[in-house]
């Protein structure tokens, strides 16, 4: 009997002191509900007010996200406080410092990707759709955030690379100024004059509209190699890389369509590879046969 006196008591107890604690927290679960409300919303806002005084979507994007987690987190210290649960919010905080060290070394991975994705918010060799190649992963950049920077690669795959890498990596960017040099080689007949067919590759590079051509950005054409059958000229010209993923390949293959067309019409032969068989006198047999030519019907 005075067992069932006590749980009674207990239960009314701890119904006494709920009923109590509702209003903070119900104060507390409305600080929550705003502190989202008003961290997705500043987050949002910063974001496109750094996109329009920056224009610099990347950074825009991870600043307004980490504005936005850090009000949600004093949101929710704020509520634990409203609702009579300082003790709780106090000890988080306490367990957190607490365990910083042990999670830093638990976690040293993520601690570094984060820290490297700060940095590359403010300093950092690419922007939202530059064509780059980080180690071997070569694509667009879509996305920076906390812990990674995702690539779209040109065979649509998503690359995920942690931003440590990213930032310990040699980055090569193929549009950060637009331009990018292209180079082939075309091979003509050793009687060829050499001096006409590169000026004939010139004029046909002048033609082509997606090549360009200025003071800094100079199209060229050497001779690169006495080849087996052929002298090789080797042509450099430089087309506008903002759409690398397509229209720098369509120029470049345009460039080799109009260099080969040019140089055969201007009457130059652009020989196969020829093989030389030689004979010492001793052979009884020469291991050559030619094969008629089938007539039809």
């Amino acid at each position: 009997m005075q067992n069932d006196i006590t749980v009674t008591e207990s239960l009314t107890s701890f119904y006494d002191r709920f009923i109590e604690q509702l209003p903070g927290i119900g104060m507390g679960l409305l600080i929550i509900i705003l502190g989202l409300l008003i961290g997705s919303w500043l987050g949002g806002f910063a974001r496109k007010r750094l996109v329009s005084k920056t224009n610099d979507p990347l950074m825009s994007r991870f600043l307004g996200k980490a504005i936005k987690y850090t009000l949600i987190v004093v949101a929710i210290m704020l509520a634990l406080n409203a609702a009579g649960l300082g003790a709780v919010a106090a000890g988080i905080l306490t367990a957190a410092g607490a365990s910083a060290v042990v999670l830093g070394f638990a976690f040293r991975d993520i601690g570094e990707n984060f820290i490297a994705g700060i940095i590359l918010a403010f300093s950092r060799p690419f922007d939202v759709n530059d064509t780059v190649m980080i180690g071997d992963n070569f694509g667009k950049v879509k996305a920076l955030e906390f812990r990674y920077t995702k690539l779209k690669s040109f065979d649509g795959r998503d690359v995920y690379i942690p931003n440590g890498d990213v930032l310990t990596t040699p980055v090569i960017n193929y549009t950060e100024d637009g331009f990018f040099r292209w180079d082939f080689i075309i091979g003509i007949a050793y009687e060829d004059n050499i001096e006409g067919a590169k000026t004939t590759v010139l004029e046909a590079l002048r033609k082509e509209p997606g090549v360009i051509e200025d003071e800094e950005h100079e199209n060229f054409v050497i001779e690169d190699e006495l080849a087996t059958s052929t002298v090789n000229l080797k042509v450099f010209f430089w087309v506008d890389t903002k759409d690398f993923r397509r229209m720098a390949l369509i120029t470049k293959g345009n460039v080799v369509k109009a260099v080969k067309e040019a140089l055969e019409d201007a009457g130059y032969y652009m020989p196969a590879d020829i093989h030389e068989i030689k004979l010492y006198g001793g052979e009884t047999e020469f291991p050559v046969r030619l094969q008629p030519e089938k007539k039809e019907g």
